[in-house]
């Protein structure tokens, strides 16, 4: 609760400050597209109070982290989950401590009605079925895929119907729609984003090893440290949780945990050798 309202004080202060105040009128983020519908529509509702212009880059949330440190720009960075954040925080290439946004759920996505009656993990082993998954390597959501798989000793049997190893969690969710898969493993916040091509088939709660979230930090090297930090503060308010919730995140832990109670939230997962 007190973080909250320090961050609401730091949005109120924000909006106080006159234009001769020198806050600078662009914020760039890099971020995960696991929250892309949403932040964007959270970047257009903080442009319209603020005339602030948010810049957004999308991608996984590994390549766009290693954009950042490539080029040394950014004002904020928000993965899809807090492996990455991890990595940036060992990097030192942010500055304070990161909130979280919204909480993912990893879940089986599938065409509308699902037409191939899909109903767990098992399912997966089917001969002949196309999966969709992002690249483990570089992509939250993939890395999540693999954890599922290992964790419940399926790796072997469901890796043959694996496709794509796409390069961000937008590209794996458009494999449903674009009719390119016959399932996808992915969030269950997926089937959101274009709910008259996709549903979430869930898993069981034991097979979910972690829970995932969506945090954000101002990084270090921010030209633009206040409007970050004021853009944080709005995406944490109620207005900004909010536009989430409209999206089918979870906003709340409590929200989360009753998907998988005894699933690990955050933390860090690394792949065995072979993938």
């Amino acid at each position: 609760m007190l973080r909250r309202n320090l961050l609401l004080i730091t949005l109120l202060l924000f909006f106080a400050l006159p234009a001769s105040a020198g806050v600078n009128s662009r914020l760039v983020v890099f971020a995960g597209s696991a929250s892309q519908p949403a932040l964007e529509e959270a970047a257009e509702a903080f442009q319209a109070k603020t005339g602030m212009q948010v810049v957004l880059h999308f991608g996984g949330s590994g390549a766009v982290l290693n954009q950042v440190q490539l080029t040394g720009q950014g004002d904020l960075y928000i993965p899809g989950s807090p492996d990455y954040m991890e990595r940036a925080n060992y990097l030192g290439m942010t500055e304070g401590r990161a909130e979280t946004i919204a909480y993912l759920v990893p879940a089986i996505i599938v065409a509308k009605g699902n037409p191939l009656r899909i109903h767990g993990l098992q399912d997966l082993q089917r001969p002949g079925l196309s999966i969709g998954i992002a690249d483990p390597d570089s992509v939250c959501v993939g890395l999540y895929a693999a954890e599922i798989l290992e964790t419940n000793a399926v790796t072997k049997k469901v890796r043959p119907n694996l496709r794509g190893m796409v390069e961000s969690c937008a590209k794996v969710a458009a494999m449903i729609p674009l009719n390119t898969v016959d399932v996808v493993l992915g969030w269950r916040e997926f089937a959101m984003w274009n709910p008259k091509t996709m549903e979430a088939v869930l898993l069981e709660p034991d097979q979910v090893p972690r829970l995932a979230y969506i945090p954000a930090a101002v990084l270090r090297n921010a030209i633009n440290q206040p409007g970050a930090a004021a853009f944080i503060a709005f995406l944490k308010s109620i207005e900004g949780q909010a536009i989430f919730q409209k999206w089918g995140y979870l906003t709340e832990e409590v929200e989360a945990r009753k998907y998988a109670p005894m699933a690990r939230i955050g933390g860090t997962y690394t792949l065995p050798e072979g993938w």
